[in-house]
């Protein structure tokens, strides 16, 4: 009786693991954008408590230097704010090339699989009806010999 090896077997092993390779990639590209975005949201957080309090005490500061300060603080804010919605961007982009990166792994996966799947049945389809022709060909032999 012949064996049932897929030709294929090595070729999956290796989508198999080029597609957990992409799962884990997929994740830290997301990780890392949930990351950038919490910190996103905690600056602009911050940025708005500070201004609610400049707002309340501008006028007990006792020189321009104090407000001063503070604009200048507000202008690195700022900047410091659109820097990280351009990495939230750019994490975004990279996440999003993951996530193809990762549907195309599991469809290139998927693909072989099928193929094992339908050769394996068409194997066993083959067994079966040379199983069926050999007890037909031993039935027939024994009428033979009972004749």
């Amino acid at each position: 009786m012949a064996a049932n090896k897929f030709e294929l077997e090595q070729v999956l092993g290796y989508r198999r693991e080029m597609e957990k390779l992409r799962i884990q990639e997929f994740a830290t590209s997301r990780q890392n954008l949930e990351q950038a975005h919490d910190y996103l949201r905690r600056e602009e957080e911050m940025v708005y408590e500070l201004s609610e309090e400049f707002r309340s005490r501008h006028q007990l500061f006792g020189s321009i230097d104090e407000i001063r300060m503070y604009a200048d603080f507000f202008k690195r804010k700022r900047e410091d704010i659109i820097k990280q919605k351009d990495r939230v961007l750019q994490l975004d982009i990279v996440m999003n090339e993951r996530r193809q990166d990762l549907l195309e792994a599991s469809k290139d996966k998927k693909a072989l699989e099928s193929l094992k799947e339908r050769k394996a049945r068409e194997f066993r389809l083959e067994m079966g009806q040379k199983e069926r022709k050999f007890l037909d060909e031993i039935s027939i032999q024994k009428k033979g010999e009972s004749e």
